[in-house]
């Protein structure tokens, strides 16, 4: 996808997208500024003149509203967050438990648990029903992440992927990046899911998703159904593959600058768009899992997601952070050498091509991430549990 000039309005946003529809592809649209008041924060500026699209990192209502007013057009999820969000108006969930417990007498801890997911989700979902309108489904949406115990099944992650996307009309499905992932994503795609790839930490496996959107765009188009409103998003956890860098840098004693590794994911999302563009792929890529501020600073500009936490928005704007376009400013050449020459499990990430999709399920940052999924999807199900069998 070309990046879209930084100086489109909604008026552009709107023409660019009602071409598509004609077309039959996904349109290509910045947010744009929200209303003709001058924006007062760094964040509202940033959205207001750049192409770059601000996501809440989170689910929580009060929070989405507020990234909302700085010019959020979407919101992200997976089962930690969801986790923290229930745990952070626990009286309202609890209470809500009890009562879907006694409509469903038969229904199991995760059951019960998923179902206040889903209502969490889509409570969320109705804040972004107007920036869902405005973008024509490419911005405006909620993200709902598939069950992880589901991660070793395409058919039970498409099928649930078809599910959530009904939830809704905004609903955006995450799966994995995994080689079953893959499957599920090109499938999902082809049902009319607009699909946000998660566990996804490298090049390789932003294009492998990219290209398996591609392919469920083109088989639902040949058989002539629409997906001019479908806006699909690869993530980058950036923040989780310094994380792995770092862990992979100490167990194997590598001597590097400490400082490079906070532009490992950086880099490699910055290696990942100018793929994107180079391979014509329509879905958007997405940052996330913030670590540093680079991780937001470096991709402005680009036609690009950023999902920061609310906590990072607020400091954003408390230190008037200056937000220029900084997305095909490349990483310094002594860095981003030194990373290659130095960390091997860097270039693996870093090469479009440096990991087959075989070699995704074991990378180490999907491993790691796959296991803390799996282990707050476990803490929801004892959060359920003392709701129906509290201690005497």
């Amino acid at each position: 996808m070309t990046a879209t000039s930084a100086a489109a309005a909604t008026s552009a946003a709107t023409n660019t997208a009602a071409t598509a529809a004609t077309a039959g592809t996904v349109p290509d649209t910045g947010p744009g500024p929200a209303t003709g008041a001058a924006p007062a924060s760094p964040l509202a500026k940033m959205t207001a003149t750049q192409p770059t699209a601000l996501w809440n990192d989170s689910a929580d209502p009060r929070e989405l509203s507020q990234a909302i007013s700085w010019g959020a057009v979407g919101a992200t999820c997976n089962p930690v967050i969801a986790l923290s969000c229930i745990k952070a108006d626990q009286a309202r969930w609890q209470a809500r438990l009890a009562e879907l417990a006694a409509a469903h007498p038969r229904a199991g801890e995760s059951e019960l648990g998923w179902k206040v997911v889903e209502e969490l989700s889509a409570d969320a979902a109705q804040l972004l029903e107007p920036a869902f309108e405005r973008y024509q489904g490419i911005n405006g949406r909620l993200s709902l992440q598939t069950d992880p115990r589901l991660h070793r099944d395409a058919q039970a992650l498409a099928d649930q992927a078809e599910h959530f996307s009904a939830l809704a009309p905004n609903v955006i499905v995450k799966i994995p990046a995994t080689a079953v992932g893959l499957e599920a994503i090109e499938e999902a795609t082809y049902r009319g899911v607009s699909v946000n790839v998660t566990v996804s930490f490298t090049a390789a496996q932003a294009v492998a998703a990219g290209q398996a959107i591609e392919r469920g765009l083109k088989r639902r188009q040949a058989e002539g159904e629409d997906t001019s409103k479908m806006g699909p998003v690869v993530t980058i956890m950036v923040g989780r593959l310094d994380d792995w860098m770092r862990e992979v840098v100490k167990r194997e004693r590598i001597a590097i600058d400490p400082g490079y590794l906070e532009w490992a994911g950086v880099a490699a999302f910055k290696r990942a768009y100018q793929a994107f563009n180079e391979l014509g792929l329509r879905a958007r890529l997405l940052s996330a899992a913030y670590r540093n501020i680079l991780h937001l600073t470096e991709f402005v500009g680009g036609d690009v997601v950023v999902s920061p936490p609310f906590s990072w928005q607020v400091m954003i704007n408390d230190n008037n952070l200056e937000l220029g376009a900084r997305m095909d400013s490349p990483v310094e050449h002594n860095i981003l050498a030194g990373l290659l020459e130095r960390v091997p499990e860097f270039r693996r990430a870093y090469e479009p091509d440096g990991l087959k999709p075989a070699e995704f399920d074991t990378f180490g940052a999907t491993r790691k991430t796959l296991r803390q999924f799996l282990a707050a999807n476990s803490e929801l199900d004892a959060l359920v549990r003392e709701v129906l069998i509290p201690a005497p």
